[in-house]
């Protein structure tokens, strides 16, 4: 399955200009998602990280792959209208810069999921260079 903007606004109240991703391309519910998001130069983290050289942030990394992280888990028709909260973050490791001009694809895999808690292995690259990887755990909550 595959989502643009307005199908991710649809399942997750991320709204602009926190919205870090432009599609998911791949879609399989509480299994796997797999977003991607156009880095133009004109995102607004990027005009002071860092002048004249800007580089995206890690932590801009780590939101984008909990938003694909998000979209995988309220897509499934139990947690539809459900609010995903950061629970930790395990491991992270950052092995890439990303700059303006290049295409992140933020990719996301459920390891366990019991009640709301959830695991999920994310990774973040460039093409098929490895920008960042690690685990997040998250809440699931009604809202």
């Amino acid at each position: 399955m595959k989502l643009d903007r307005a199908g991710i606004e649809a399942i997750i109240p991320h709204r602009d200009p926190f919205l870090l991703i432009d599609r998911i391309v791949e879609l399989e519910p509480g299994v796997r998602a797999v977003a991607e998001h156009d880095f133009t130069g004109e995102e607004w983290y990027l005009k002071g990280h860092f002048p004249g050289e800007p580089i995206v942030p890690g932590v801009i990394l780590v939101e984008s792959c909990a938003q694909a992280a998000t979209v995988m888990a309220l897509s499934m028709p139990e947690h539809r209208q459900g609010l995903g909260l950061f629970a930790g973050i395990e491991d992270m490791r950052f092995k890439r810069i990303v700059k303006p001009g290049e295409t992140g694809r933020f990719e996301a895999v459920m390891e366990k999921f019991r009640r709301s808690f959830a695991r999920v292995k994310v990774r973040a690259l460039v093409g098929e260079e490895l920008a960042a990887e690690g685990t997040i755990l998250a809440i699931f909550q009604a809202r």
